[in-house]
């Protein structure tokens, strides 16, 4: 038996969940948080025009959009789309309407650009 598990996802069950706190207008629901060398799995929710800067992925990165349109600088992701960034790439990330992904990372990225205020 799995000692985790969000029931529908694909089909909305994201919308009952509690998120927390991740980046500006960019909110998480930890499923299995990253503990030593472990991978992270979680829920991103992306509010309209909301963005993570530039960043480096440490590892692999996998990424299943359940809503909206994810969008980076190789092309926009609507939702269905499944994304996989290798280790060593770099991009930004954004979502002009808002989305909802599903993500894992095998390590957590590195950000190389962040918002100067």
């Amino acid at each position: 038996m799995p000692d985790t598990t969000r029931e529908l996802l694909t089909s909305g069950g994201w919308k009952a969940l509690e998120f927390g706190a991740f980046r500006d207008a960019v909110t998480i629901h930890w499923i299995r948080p990253f503990e030593g060398d472990q991978p992270g799995v979680a829920l991103l929710k992306y509010e309209p025009g909301a963005s993570v800067p530039r960043h480096r992925h440490e590892g692999l990165e996998t990424i299943l959009v359940l809503d909206g349109v994810q969008s980076d600088e190789t092309g926009d992701y609507s939702s269905g789309s499944y994304i996989v960034n290798a280790p060593g790439s770099e991009h930004s990330v954004w979502s002009d309407p808002g989305c909802v992904v599903l993500i894992q990372w095998d390590r957590p990225v590195k950000i190389l650009e962040d918002d100067i205020a």
